[in-house]
């Protein structure tokens, strides 16, 4: 199952009819907790993938998220799916139980009633949320490996 993942971001993201607005959240002074933050300041911007790097605080960005053209959102974060550590995977938000992300206090449920447009969790499985401001090794090989999945994306 888990090898399955990269193919299925790539099937997502081949999706011509997709403006995906990609948000990075997570926290960079507790290790794998920032990889959403490293994953969303190395995409690049095209027609139709928008970048929001919102850090701890997505509730602070939920006017500039809603008014940004895009049909659908992808809020990118670890996330503890009691997986290997390295191991991640996009999840419709209503497949999603009622957790709270791993340093925030929001749930993915409650998140998911602000935004208008369909909701996926771009789930990092980390090694550690310990205080420090690297991610662990292998954390930062799959987000480059997220990174290089998105970043390819044709337009």
């Amino acid at each position: 199952m888990l090898s399955k993942v990269p193919e299925k971001l790539t099937a997502f993201l081949s999706q011509n009819d997709r403006t995906i607005l990609f948000v990075g959240i997570g926290n960079l002074l507790r290790q794998d907790d920032g990889a959403g933050v490293y994953i969303s300041t190395r995409i690049r911007e095209t027609d139709h993938i928008k970048v929001i790097t919102a850090e701890v605080s997505i509730e602070n960005y939920i006017g500039k998220i809603n008014s940004t053209d895009h049909n659908t959102l992808v809020v990118i974060d670890c996330v503890d799916m009691n997986r290997p550590a390295g191991s991640f995977d996009l999840i419709p938000v209503e497949q999603v139980s009622d957790l709270t992300f791993n340093t925030h206090n929001i749930s993915l449920k409650k998140l998911s009633e602000f935004f208008r447009n369909e909701l996926f969790i771009l789930a990092i499985q980390p090694e550690t949320i310990a205080f420090g401001e690297n991610l662990s090794y292998i954390v930062r090989e799959a987000c480059d490996k997220i990174i290089i999945l998105i970043n390819k994306k044709e337009v």
